[in-house]
């Protein structure tokens, strides 16, 4: 009997991966490092030289790639880009999986694309950066939604290059926490960028002293995710909270005046500041910044539900 988990021949084992920029061919290399055949393509064919020297097998189309697995895996540019390098292409009992960065709705839509063509159909939301690939220890991930059935069949093969979070039937939900977790971070990244500006200049303050203590900060201020998640499925703004709104629209004034005394713009903030103002003088000044997410949900008009 063959031994499936060491024999790269078998279809468990084997993989082909359209699309080599520098997320593709980390997720090659890992599973070139794991044993696995690996079939390649990429729209500029001499991408593939590096990975064909270590062992790939190059594809002259991507037709030809989807033709040679049954795991077809795509990390393209953008949607647009899976549609045109599969148009061609037989997927009659493929098994696609999708981790192109895209859009809840251009998941959706790709699923029923993929399913109309025969094929079982995962995307993936990649929450990781390509250094991080193969390396288990630096904690990336991808989240995966759409068909379990193919998820389960397939979860050993995609956790060789990181990590697995399936999260549903719905195609659209791993890009929607993709985007989701993305867009904490910027929001992080522009307070973090505010903060460097602020003390930048300073001579007695320096900076590699300032970031770890950046970074504590940052790190103690994540304990309200939580309780703002309780708040939301509650409805309740107002439990739990030890400076509210009213309070911190009034310190709004202190923010603005201390960027324009160190010549800071303070455009990366102002936008919630409004925020805070409008919901407060909507009469929900007790409340903590919970609220702030029915104001957006609402367009940025009434936050009243």
């Amino acid at each position: 009997m063959t031994d499936t988990q060491s024999d790269p021949t078998s279809p468990t084992r084997s993989v082909s991966l359209l699309g080599l920029g520098d997320m593709g061919a980390a997720f090659a290399r890992a599973w070139l490092a794991a044993g696995y055949s690996v079939t390649v393509w990429n729209r500029t064919a001499s991408r593939a030289d590096a990975l064909v020297a270590e062992g790939a097998t190059r594809a002259e189309s991507a037709a030809h790639a989807v033709a040679a697995n049954t795991l077809v895996v795509t990390c393209l540019l953008d949607d647009a880009s899976v549609g045109e390098a599969l148009e061609s292409a037989d997927l009659t009992g493929k098994d696609l999986v999708d981790v192109t960065t895209g859009s809840p709705a251009e998941a959706r839509a790709r699923a029923a694309w993929a399913q109309a063509r025969g094929a079982r159909f995962l995307s993936g939301g990649i929450m990781a950066v390509p250094p991080m690939v193969g390396q288990p220890e630096a904690g990336g991930y991808v989240f995966y939604s759409g068909s379990r059935e193919l998820f389960e069949a397939r979860r050993e093969a995609l956790a060789v290059p990181v990590g697995t979070r399936y999260v549903g039937a719905d195609a659209g939900h791993a890009a929607l926490q993709d985007v989701a977790l993305l867009s904490a971070m910027y929001g992080a990244f522009a307070g973090i960028t505010h903060a460097f500006a602020l003390v930048r200049g300073e001579d007695e303050i320096a900076l590699k002293e300032f970031a770890p203590l950046l970074t504590e900060w940052v790190v103690s201020m994540s304990g309200a995710v939580g309780q703002m998640a309780e708040q939301l499925e509650s409805g309740d703004h107002t439990s739990g909270v030890v400076s509210n709104l009213a309070m911190q629209v009034a310190g709004i004034k202190t923010f603005v005046g201390t960027a324009h005394e160190q010549g800071v713009s303070p455009e990366l903030l102002t936008p919630y500041f409004d925020l805070m103002r409008r919901r407060v003088e909507s009469g929900h000044g007790t409340e903590g910044g919970t609220g702030l997410v029915d104001l957006l949900r609402s367009g940025g008009g009434s936050a009243d539900r």
